[in-house]
């Protein structure tokens, strides 16, 4: 498969990890408190809710966790102000990396994403400086033993999906950004729910890089993502599967 679809593999396989932390809880809840304040507390009639909603079962988030959340953000109960903002910059390799965060405080974010940069060979750059290296798609995830992959490539593209890409762990389908609550919900009539449906950034050209160099730039990732503020990284990484296998002994 292609290099992104590896790293994809790896950042996978890492959050299944990742969902014992609370921290995974915190940032999905300030998600949908956020998209229930700006589009109302009915998944149906909000998108970016159901999305988000989407998100915190994918880390086992408790539904009366989820149902508070939801209640504080459409009832105003929580008064404060979160900014989507994005970061773009350089990792080792030349790896591009984006950056999305909500905060409350742009001058605390800016400085906490600054320094894990700079720690882990990063440079952070201006606005614009890599995101020319990616496109904003609809992504939804399978496990791969929910269907072969002719079935699932068949399903994705008559519900509308631009490409389904699988491996031994997961297919892959992606999406035009207005498309994927339609494909969403034809998918999961046919396979049942998702293990995720989201808008992610797909990088349109990759950095292929060693594994030391790669290995420095999954820990900047790591760092930004133990930012409560940063809620997702992407890179363009790209790596040969020699280097795949030592990251993935690695990451055990």
């Amino acid at each position: 498969m292609a290099g992104h679809s590896k790293w994809a593999n790896i950042q996978h396989r890492k959050g299944k990890q990742d969902k014992l932390r609370s921290k995974a809880f915190t940032k999905v809840g300030r998600e949908i408190i956020v998209a229930a304040k700006l589009g109302g507390g009915d998944p149906d009639m909000n998108p970016r809710l159901r999305l988000a909603i989407s998100k915190a079962k994918a880390v086992n988030m408790p539904n009366d966790r989820i149902k508070r959340a939801i209640e504080t953000g459409a009832g105003g109960a929580d008064q404060t102000n979160y900014e989507e903002v994005r970061y773009e910059g350089y990792g080792a390799g030349g790896v591009a990396i984006v950056v999305d965060a909500l905060t409350d405080n742009r001058a605390r974010t800016f400085a906490e994403v600054r320094t894990a940069f700079g720690k882990f060979a990063g440079n952070l750059g201006e606005e614009g400086s890599v995101g020319f290296m990616f496109d904003r798609v609809g992504s939804i995830l399978y496990p791969a033993d929910k269907a072969d992959a002719d079935a699932m490539f068949e399903a994705a593209v008559e519900a509308g999906a631009e490409n389904c890409e699988s491996d031994e762990t997961y297919h892959n389908v992606t999406t035009a950004l207005e498309e994927l609550a339609k494909v969403r919900d034809a998918l999961e009539a046919k396979f049942g729910e998702a293990e995720k449906a989201e808008l992610i950034w797909q990088p349109n050209t990759m950095s292929e890089v060693d594994a030391d160099k790669a290995s420095t730039v999954m820990k900047l990732v790591e760092a930004l993502e133990d930012d409560d503020d940063v809620q997702v990284v992407t890179t363009n990484m790209d790596m040969s599967d020699e280097v795949m296998e030592k990251l993935m002994t690695a990451e055990g």
